[in-house]
């Protein structure tokens, strides 16, 4: 394929392995986080925006060095998970996707978020009036109106998690078959005499992927809101 090497076709397995943990992982918490931040009137709602969008103002390698602290294996977080739990994630591919999904979480909240501020709350409210439960309501008229936004911030997550280098390899480094993804294993490239090749090879494939995921978000997202009868481009 493409005359990739064994090392290569890691990588790209890897990134995909992941990209894709890190966005399944985030999309409940995210839905829940946007959710708070759309609606919810209680003290802290500034702090908690603050937190939620800090990885996209922070330099990443910030970002994987407090990771470090956090989750590394002297951690505070990580230490216990280690010693109770029997997981590692400093040094590991968990490592990265958990890196991956702090990166790409702000992208997912916020994109949900603006989704969730564009539902017409008179529809909500005329489902409660029939006697629906709140959380009725929010499973079969608001969760299925957000649905394009939802889309829009899933793909997004996942494309910020398949080119995420500098937290992930602050945090579990660049390890071949292990932690290397694909940035890292481009930068890998660029630093050996003859790396050139490897570079451009995976760097065109890594284009290819973000742009199919762009495209599949623009399709899917349209698709959704064609069939709720939205306008896509308002609520995204």
């Amino acid at each position: 394929m493409l005359g990739l090497t064994d090392a290569e076709m890691a990588a790209i397995r890897l990134s995909l392995l992941v990209a894709g943990w890190a966005t399944a992982a985030s999309l409940p918490v995210a839905v829940l986080v946007a959710l708070a931040l759309a609606r919810g009137r209680f003290p802290g709602v500034g702090l908690l925006n603050a937190l939620v969008h800090l990885p996209l103002i922070m330099p990443p390698v910030v970002t994987g060095y407090l990771l470090l602290l956090l989750f590394g294996r002297r951690g505070v977080l990580g230490a216990f998970l280690a010693e109770h739990l029997g997981i590692v994630l400093a040094f590991r591919w968990t490592g990265a996707a958990l890196a991956a999904a702090v990166m790409g979480f702000p992208l997912m909240v916020r994109a949900i978020r603006l989704s969730l501020e564009a539902v017409d709350r008179r529809l909500e409210d005329a489902a409660g009036t029939l006697g629906a439960a709140p959380a009725w309501v929010f499973l079969t008229v608001t969760l299925p109106l957000t649905l394009p936004g939802i889309i829009a911030g899933t793909v997004l997550c996942f494309a910020k998690a398949m080119g995420e280098f500098g937290a992930t390899i602050t945090f579990v480094s660049s390890i071949p078959g292990e932690t290397q993804t694909l940035p890292s294993a481009i930068y890998a490239f660029t630093q050996v005499p003859g790396g050139d090749a490897g570079a451009l090879r995976l760097t065109a494939i890594s284009v290819a992927i973000s742009v199919a995921a762009l495209l599949a978000s623009e399709w899917l997202a349209r698709r959704a809101g064609h069939r709720l009868g939205l306008d896509v481009r308002a609520s995204t």
